[in-house]
């Protein structure tokens, strides 16, 4: 499966395909269990609201929402991260002052008096 932006990779799938329930009441999801936590990954990776999500990849955003509901009021999105922190990928880790902005005064801006201007 080609990785796109904001979703999980094979190997990270592999660590937690295995955590998901089995489907039990009402009529089952056209889209697989990686679709959704792919969809989750989007909402917060990208700080989109719900009604934004790519409906043509993802679905319904409610259909992803009551679903991102009931994972987390289970505690399962908790122990899938838990599972995948384990071995953080450090490679992409990168900090420079394209992503942390300084304050202004920090940058050694010219200090005027207050009163003065």
């Amino acid at each position: 499966m080609i990785q796109r932006r904001y979703e999980i990779s094979d190997e990270q799938w592999e660590q937690i395909k295995g955590m998901f329930p089995p489907y039990q009441t009402g009529r089952p999801s056209k889209l697989s269990e990686r679709t959704m936590f792919n969809a989750f990954l989007w909402i917060a990776r990208s700080g989109a609201a719900w009604r934004d999500l790519p409906e043509e990849r993802y679905g319904s955003w409610k259909t992803v929402y009551s679903r991102f509901c009931k994972w987390r009021d289970t505690g399962l999105l908790v122990a899938i991260f838990q599972t995948l922190q384990v071995e953080p990928d450090f490679e992409n880790l990168s900090i420079d002052s394209t992503s942390v902005k300084a304050h202004q005064h920090s940058a050694g801006a010219k200090k005027t008096p207050q009163g003065t201007k």
